[in-house]
């Protein structure tokens, strides 16, 4: 899978010759190949993966005829490679991404290069943002190791165990199950630190009558999972349970009203006004969702201010939550994917309050 022809449309859109790219998530979008150095070079006719003797066989591998893989190393470095594909190109407009490339960087690629390089992360914001079919099965396979994975743990979770141990068999569960990496750093916590709603796991023990929040994911393709939920030990008080069903029900008429064509503030609205009404506005501090795809966090978002038109087949995450400080907090979490009259959701988890 690459998107090779994508990436050469929008350049003849935006009047550009050819755009570097030196990000390895826009790397992996533009070839279908991940590595950790080098380059690829896309032009309006043809396209270049520039990589070291460590990656060039399974590139040559990977990436479709369309790329054609360049070896650097002690003899030819990495500049000089890109110097002599712009030459022979004859690239006067050249793209860069400058929202990925530190300011050195972009100020010192232009100065070896003799060429001023007009920004052009827009083009992968803007083509990163709707995904494909190919792109979505593999969330979709991503999203059923997260769930098995925590089939497997609410099996453990009991008086005693601590957050880090919940964390680690997450991890290990969902590598176990077919995962590559995880797609973020694993949240579990436990009583109070559910307030937190990035808190980190440490050596605090379940207890009875404790919330305990699981927000995690894990790759596969490439490609992100991210889920959260929150499930109770042993019983609830009557507040716990309410504050549960205001989130859920929270959740899921942003759930209802999203959909292509209306603005992330919109989403953001439908479940936020859930969450006000009830009392509990001033504990609701972060968006409803944001999109994920190669990374964690994308464009565009579910958020007050956004006033973006959320493209179709955007894939966002739907986590309304209520945080309690120094008392408790509940975060639920699936993922969508913006369809033209509706959200399709990929998570199959349950999702009513569990009590272990």
């Amino acid at each position: 899978m690459d998107k090779i022809r994508e990436i050469q449309n929008k350049l003849q859109e935006r009047e550009l010759d050819a755009v570097l790219i030196t990000d390895e998530k826009n790397q992996r979008y533009a070839t279908g190949f991940a590595f950790t150095d080098g380059a690829v070079i896309v032009t309006r006719e043809h396209a270049y993966l520039i990589t070291d003797s460590r990656y060039v066989e399974a590139a040559e591998h990977a990436v479709s005829e369309r790329t054609q893989v360049i070896l650097f190393g002690q003899e030819r470095r990495l500049v000089p490679c890109i110097q002599e594909i712009l030459q022979k190109e004859k690239i006067e407009k050249l793209g860069a991404e400058e929202e990925k490339l530190s300011y050195q960087e972009y100020l010192r690629y232009e100065e070896v290069l003799g060429l001023h390089m007009i920004p052009a992360q827009k083009i992968f914001q803007d083509l990163r943002a709707s995904k494909s079919e190919d792109e979505l099965e593999y969330m979709r396979a991503a999203q059923k190791i997260s769930e098995r994975a925590l089939e497997d743990v609410l099996g453990l979770i009991r008086p005693g165990i601590t957050e880090r141990e919940i964390a680690a068999e997450l991890n290990y569960r969902m590598m176990k199950y077919g995962a590559e990496g995880n797609s973020f750093d694993t949240i579990s916590i436990t009583g109070k630190k559910t307030s937190m709603p990035h808190g980190v796991p440490g050596d605090v023990a379940v207890q009875d009558g404790d919330f305990v929040t699981m927000d995690f994911g894990c790759l596969k393709g490439g490609y992100c999972s991210d889920m959260t939920r929150t499930v109770a030990v042993g019983h609830v008080t009557d507040e716990m349970k309410k504050i549960y069903e205001i989130v859920l029900e929270a959740q899921l008429r942003g759930i209802e009203n999203a959909r292509a064509g209306i603005t992330g503030a919109e989403i953001d609205k439908a479940a936020r006004d859930v969450i006000d009404n009830a009392g509990y506005g001033a504990y609701f501090g972060h968006s409803f969702g944001h999109s994920l795809g190669l990374d964690i966090h994308e464009a565009p978002n579910a958020m007050p201010r956004s006033q973006t038109i959320m493209p179709e087949g955007a894939v966002v995450s739907a986590e309304p939550g209520i945080y309690l400080p120094g008392r408790f907090g509940v975060r639920i979490e699936d993922v969508m994917i913006l369809r033209r009259d509706h959200a399709e959701v990929i998570t199959e988890a349950p999702k009513q309050l569990i009590i272990l």
